[in-house]
């Protein structure tokens, strides 16, 4: 599937690679997460309210619509966390840390 998000412009920086749901991707040095998942797929994450597919809402890190997880289960937040090489990044399902 397409992504959601279309590069035009910027295509000059180095490539960062990480997963996505278990899938390699790449994106570019600079890139929020919430840029590569959207460029890459299409849709930001499944919401945990059983409501549908979500795609981000304000962009800029203030209404909480944009929780991903990495497999550690530490929540990031897409749209302000900068991509690192190696990263991997989960969408669908929460990976909650068991209790201690």
């Amino acid at each position: 599937m397409a992504g959601q998000f279309q590069r035009v412009d910027e295509r000059n920086r180095s490539t960062v690679r990480l997963e996505i749901d278990r899938v390699p991707v790449t994106a570019l040095a600079g890139d929020t997460l919430m840029v590569a998942i959207l460029t890459n797929t299409g849709q930001l994450r499944a919401s945990e309210f059983g409501d549908g597919a979500r795609a981000g809402f304000c962009l800029m890190g203030a209404c909480q619509d944009c929780w991903v997880w990495n497999e550690e289960g530490e929540r990031l937040r897409a749209c302000s966390t900068t991509v690192a090489e190696g990263m991997r990044i989960l969408t669908r399902e929460a990976p909650w840390p068991s209790p201690a």
